[in-house]
Formats: C-alpha cells, sequence, structure tokens
C-alpha cells in the first residue's frame, strides 16, 4: 500500500475523545469501530453505580505495541505520533491503573497489528523472539496474574511461527497466537499454515483472528476511490480498514478456513473472531443457508456447526446492546468472550455498558470471565 503523504495531525487524539467519533482511523492501529454505549448505561448512570460491581473481567483483546515495532509498522512520523498517544506502549502502572478503575482483573495482550506477520526470514524471526521475551518478562513478570498474552508469529516462515507458538506456551505460559488479516497475499486456510494449525491444535490454544490491510491489488479493486473530488484524506485507508473492510475480511477468512477443511482436519482447533462478530450475526441465516446447501457434500459437518465448535467471539470495541443479542441468539452463550480493544475503546465505558445489559447473573459471569478462564485454562 502507497504511504500517505498529508500529515495525521489532525486525527491525533487521545483515547478519551476517541469514543465521541472524532477518530475514525485505522491505518494499522488494531482500531474497530467506535464503541457506542448500551441505551441502559447511558440514560441510567445510577443503574451502572448499584448493579453487578462486584463482576470479574477477563479481557480478550488489549493491544501493546513497542518503539521498535511502531517504527515497522507506521505511516509516517505524524503516524508514530498518534500511536505513542493512544498509550499503546503504555504496559505498567499506567495500564494497571485504568484497569482498575475499569474493574478489569486480567487483560490478553496482543501486538500491534499486523505485529511482524509481514517481516521475512531470521529478522522475523528474531523480531517476534523479542516481543514475546519482552511481554513474558516484563508486564507477564512483573504484574502477576493481570496480564496473559497471544503470541507474536513471524508467518511468513510456518514451520519457525509454530515452533515459536510452542516455545512461548511451554516456557512462558502464553495462551495462543494472534494473526492479523492477510499473511502476504494468503489467508491461514492456505496449505503452507497447516504446520501453524497443527501446532495450536496440538498444544490446545487458539488462534485470534484480527483483521489487517489488504495486499495492494485487492485494496486498488475495492477501496481506492477513483474519482478525486470524493476521494478525500485517508477515506480509502479507512474505507478498507476499521470503517468496513476488515470486518469482511474476518468473516471472509472464517469460511474459507471452513470452506477448506481446516476444521476436519484439525477438529479440535479454537479460532477466536472480535468485534462481535465481524459482522457474522447480521449474515448467519444467510451462510448458514446457501453456503451450507453448497458445502454439504464436502465438509463433515453444517457451516453452523463449525461456527459453534471452533470458534469463540469476543465484545471488542461493540458495546451494543442488540448486537451482544443477535450474536447469542446464533452463537452459544459458552462461546462468548468480553473485550474492549483498549486503548482504542475505553476499558471503563465497556466494563459500565456490560454491568448494565439486560442478562442473568450467571450469563454475565460467563461472557465476562468464564468462558475465557476455561478457554485459556486460567483461575476463574
Amino acid at each position: 500500500m502507497k504511504p500517505i503523504a498529508k500529515p495525521l495531525k489532525q486525527f491525533v487524539t487521545g483515547r478519551r475523545n476517541f469514543l465521541s467519533g472524532a477518530v475514525a482511523l485505522g491505518l494499522g492501529t488494531g482500531l474497530s469501530a467506535p464503541a457506542i454505549v448500551s441505551r441502559a448505561a447511558a440514560a441510567e448512570p445510577s443503574v451502572i453505580a448499584l448493579r453487578d460491581q462486584d463482576l470479574r473481567f477477563i479481557a480478550t483483546e488489549e493491544t501493546y505495541t513497542t518503539d521498535e515495532l511502531i517504527a515497522l509498522n507506521a505511516i509516517n512520523d505524524d503516524h508514530v505520533e498518534y500511536l505513542k498517544e493512544t498509550g499503546l506502549d503504555e504496559i505498567g502502572p499506567g495500564r494497571i491503573g485504568a484497569m482498575d478503575d475499569a474493574g478489569i482483573n486480567v487483560q490478553i495482550l496482543s501486538a500491534h497489528t499486523p505485529g511482524v506477520q509481514n517481516v521475512p526470514g531470521q529478522e522475523g524471526i528474531d523480531f517476534a523472539y523479542r516481543l514475546n521475551k519482552m511481554i513474558a518478562d516484563g508486564p507477564m513478570a512483573t504484574y502477576p496474574g493481570r496480564f496473559q498474552a497471544y503470541a507474536t508469529l513471524p508467518l511468513q516462515d510456518p514451520e519457525a511461527s509454530a515452533d515459536e507458538l510452542e516455545r512461548a506456551v511451554r516456557e512462558d505460559g502464553f495462551v495462543g497466537a494472534m494473526t492479523n488479516g492477510f499473511i502476504g497475499k494468503k489467508f491461514l486456510d492456505h496449505p503452507d499454515f497447516e504446520p501453524v494449525l497443527e501446532r495450536a491444535e496440538a498444544l490446545d490454544v487458539p488462534i485470534y483472528l484480527h483483521p489487517g490491510f489488504p495486499p495492494e491489488e485487492v485494496f486498488e479493486i475495492y477501496y481506492r476511490i477513483t474519482r478525486p473530488e470524493y476521494n478525500k484524506e485517508y477515506q480509502d485507508y479507512i474505507f478498507s480498514g476499521s470503517g468496513y473492510g476488515w470486518h469482511q475480511e474476518v468473516i471472509i477468512q472464517c469460511l474459507r478456513m471452513i470452506m477448506t477443511g481446516a476444521f476436519d482436519r484439525f477438529p479440535k482447533l479454537q479460532m477466536i473472531v472480535g468485534h462481535m462478530g465481524e459482522g457474522l450475526p447480521f449474515f448467519y441465516e444467510r451462510i448458514v443457508g446457501d453456503m451450507g446447501h453448497a458445502t454439504e457434500s464436502s465438509l463433515k459437518k453444517p457451516i453452523g456447526q463449525y461456527l459453534n465448535d471452533n470458534f469463540w467471539f469476543t465484545t471488542s470495541a461493540f458495546f451494543q446492546d442488540e448486537l451482544l443479542h443477535l450474536l447469542l441468539r446464533y452463537i452459544s452463550l459458552d462461546r462468548v468472550m468480553f473485550g474492549t480493544d483498549y486503548p482504542f475503546a475505553d476499558m471503563k465505558q465497556g466494563t459500565d455498558w456490560f454491568r448494565a445489559v439486560d442478562l442473568p447473573r450467571e450469563a454475565k459471569e460467563k461472557i465476562a470471565f468464564r468462558n475465557a478462564a476455561k478457554l485459556f485454562g486460567l483461575n476463574a
């Protein structure tokens, strides 16, 4: 993708202002659509103060970065400034304070999109190892029990990625891996990545399917606005990212994995999808209807069964009652987990929203922390 020439300064705001809708810029940040507080939380803040204040939370999509990672993935100097102002690189007392204020007990950390998955050769392998060791020896060791992490993988080398995943899980206690959309011009369903899927299943750890920006050819065909009078600054990039493209891309990758038999070959493999299912609940009936018929002779199970047997879904950055209830209409309560997408969404806004959601206490506990504790093998 071509660099952006104009400055990003007009989009640089603090995280408190982000949720007001002032910033909608994805640009390699892990950003999703702005969170929207539930009607109950917005209209009756006094209710929040009284309801479920003792609820524990494990937040399952929480991002970090480093100066080295920003230098790799930032678009220009002003983008560097934006990323630093978000608090991405604060994984010490400042983040712990925000977690305490929100009532979050544990964050599952993941590297800033797209991590190092586009760095080839030994450079990528070494970079992934440094990031993983930094998290293990830094915040995980300094604040025992408060941070867990998904391994960052050098996915240009699938065999090395499988080995690094195993090392990070066995030696450092990581709870899975995160990927970020396209790996070059391939998705995880490509045969090249069978070693990664096989190792994740053998280790009994999930892979989080986070979105990422598309290859140049896809970007040009789907997202480039060719009429210059309508091609406003950064519009194409937001369109291909947090504004729309990211969410469709994750659904496509999920369906490709199902349709190419990944879960027939690796039936215990578990995947995580964020952002309230990336639009999947809206399309669910069409997918299981039309695609179910088209794949009934090639797959061992109906498509809808894979979505409930091999996928978990998080609430990250989509703090909307209607979307949560739609997700629960199609996906088992036992497969939904809480997440905030911090620092691109506000932790306290997320926990306040969820405390006010109209669900039985038992259901809230499952989403807030019990399902994640079960999946990741953590103490509830």
